[in-house]
């Protein structure tokens, strides 16, 4: 049973990226200065090979202009869709990277898809903090918990902080249901089982997600609660049997394209958001697997 505190809430200020239609969050501590950031997003060129930082210096910006003090920069966890800006800022703002212990498992997979060889650690050590499952940490006087949800990933964690519940992508706003599973090390029925570990959490815990796709002339929603979610989330509402969510999630995953930025971020991202050394003249690279990145384990 996983023990959070439900009567704490957190100030939760949310930076939506339309490039990638990705959310990243700033969570404060009401009673403090203390601070964390999840999910933060690095301005990416793919065509130029050119990266820039007008997203994450807004959240530079905020943190600073409200002097708040930085003490964790979380990943739910590595992302396929953006390259994550958590070294910059923690070069600016200070603070320790953290990231689920299972990084490791991802760092292994991917270190094969695009041979690195062995100078490339597959240990976690690219970041501060490697939560182990279910672990609590603590933001200012903010009680958290890093619980564990594979599926989408086998890195995948649900960062809980006081009220608020940080899904990643294993959920999404309940008109648009849940994560994919098809990628190299997800499971359909893995991501089943952290869906409900997620919706047996307390009814009014508030649903924090890393994505949405609006139509146009509508705008972004990142919020929701567990309540909700089991209501009317289209592919796990409550009553939903995991063999009939299986079946989905696999025929629509068979459908689904591989995101725009899924090569240069997760050779990135398993580097905690750095990018690979320089070769020999000075210039660093990204690597395209040819063969490509399918889920072909079953």
């Amino acid at each position: 049973m996983i023990v959070y505190d439900i009567n704490q809430t957190p100030d939760v200020i949310q930076f939506y990226d339309t490039d990638s239609g990705s959310f990243s969050y700033v969570v404060k501590d009401p009673d403090s200065q203390s601070c964390a950031i999840i999910d933060s997003v690095l301005d990416f060129d793919y065509a130029a090979g050119q990266v820039g930082y007008k997203g994450p210096n807004k959240i530079f910006d905020f943190v600073r202009s409200n002097k708040l003090e930085v003490e964790l920069l979380m990943e739910t966890h590595i992302h396929a869709d953006h390259l994550s800006a958590a070294p910059y800022l923690q070069q600016e703002l200070g603070g320790k990277i953290a990231i689920g212990k299972h990084v490791t498992l991802v760092q292994e997979e991917f270190g094969k898809v695009f041979n690195e060889g062995t100078e490339f650690e597959r240990n976690g050590s690219q970041f501060d903090i490697l939560f182990d499952e279910d672990q609590s940490y603590s933001i200012g006087n903010l009680h958290g918990v890093a619980m564990y949800t594979p599926g989408h990933t086998p890195a995948c964690q649900t960062l809980l902080i006081g009220n608020a519940a940080f899904v990643g992508d294993t959920l999404f706003m309940p008109d648009s249901g849940t994560a994919r599973s098809d990628f190299p090390g997800g499971d359909a029925r893995t991501l089943f089982k952290s869906t409900q570990k997620i919706l047996s959490l307390d009814p009014n815990t508030r649903v924090f997600i890393c994505h949405d796709y609006p139509l146009q002339g509508h705008q972004a929603r990142c919020e929701s609660t567990i309540a909700e979610q089991g209501l009317n989330n289209i592919h796990v509402k409550t009553g939903t049997l995991e063999d009939d969510f299986v079946a989905m999630r696999e025929l629509r995953d068979a459908s689904l394209g591989m995101p725009r930025l899924m090569l240069p971020s997760l050779q990135v991202n398993m580097r905690a958001g750095n990018f690979p050394d320089s070769d020999d003249n000075g210039t660093r690279y990204l690597k395209v697997p040819i063969s490509g990145l399918r889920n072909t384990s079953g």
